[in-house]
């Protein structure tokens, strides 16, 4: 048996956040968009609009049907608010404290049946479920970026994790016309514990001065057949999430292969995150990017 979810709420209204409600709302369901900052919520808002226009423009999306979506987002100005949904998502910054105090905050607002979700990419979903009122009531439900377009959702069971909301979580990923996949919870999931030291392995390779930055995305596009060269990817996930990702795998199986790129380190410290600083592997500021190395 499982529940069916017909109201979502989503805590953090930033790429992922704004992404996730959107496509509820475009599979009919009812969302309540939150964000502890007022600005990013309005900021989140105008994002789906855009998105949606963008669909409409395609001939993917119907006028009529972007604006039935964009009619079932409300904002949701505090946890409180949220007490209606049946399944919570929370979807802030990549940082187990944050989470942890967002967790442990959140679930006295919410009615005892309703599931409580992660969209962690990296950190223990035991963990996070410990911090919770109801951990066989939580699960990782972990969407890929950019969340509209890619087909694949995560689910990763905690320990204490029910198969009712195993299941609901599984017809929730369903309803949103998306395919999910059982991960088992360990550091990184299946995805980036498989891509990231991929990307890890690419910045070693810069670093150790094998090839440049045009180089290696090359070689990886075309001899690998690649859609997106591993640094340029680096930039469009954002290098401070590549380098929690790295850090959450080196500390979690203690393997020295997991070691992050000491120029991962040194572009993160720099502020140069890739895509959303203008500045990573590529310098984004012109009008067509340029390697920075």
């Amino acid at each position: 048996m499982h529940m069916e979810i017909k109201r979502v709420g989503i805590v953090g209204a930033g790429q992922m956040g704004s992404g996730i409600a959107q496509v509820c709302a475009t599979a009919g369901l009812d969302v309540l968009l939150n964000d502890r900052d007022p600005a990013r919520l309005e900021n989140g808002l105008t994002v789906i609009e855009g998105s949606l226009a963008r669909l409409v423009s395609k001939g993917t999306l119907t006028e009529g049907d972007s604006g039935e979506a964009r009619a079932r987002i409300v904002p949701a100005r505090d946890f409180a608010a949220l007490e209606p949904c049946d399944l919570v998502i929370e979807a802030a910054t990549e940082n187990e404290a944050t989470k942890r105090e967002i967790f442990s905050t959140l679930c006295g607002s919410l009615r005892p049946e309703t599931l409580v979700a992660t969209n962690t990419s990296s950190i223990s979903i035991t963990r996070l479920a410990a911090a919770t009122d109801r951990p066989e009531k939580f699960i990782g439900i972990h969407f890929m970026n950019p969340v509209p377009v890619m087909q694949l959702v995560e689910l990763i069971r905690g320990i204490a994790t029910e198969d009712t909301t195993y299941e609901s979580a599984k017809a929730f990923i369903a309803k949103l016309g998306k395919t999910s996949t059982m991960s088992e919870d360990f550091p990184a999931f299946i995805v980036n514990r498989i891509l990231l030291p991929m990307i890890n392995e690419a910045i070693y390779t810069l670093y150790e001065g094998v090839g440049s930055v045009e180089s290696i995305d090359t070689a990886m596009k075309l001899g690998a057949n690649h859609p997106m060269g591993p640094l340029q990817l680096a930039d469009f996930i954002g290098l401070d999430t590549c380098l929690s990702v790295m850090q959450v795998l080196y500390e979690g199986l203690a393997d020295s292969k997991y070691r992050p790129c000491p120029l991962l380190v040194k572009y993160v410290e720099a502020g140069w995150l890739g895509r959303k600083a203008k500045r990573g592997f590529y310098d984004y500021r012109g009008p067509t990017p340029i390697p920075t190395r």
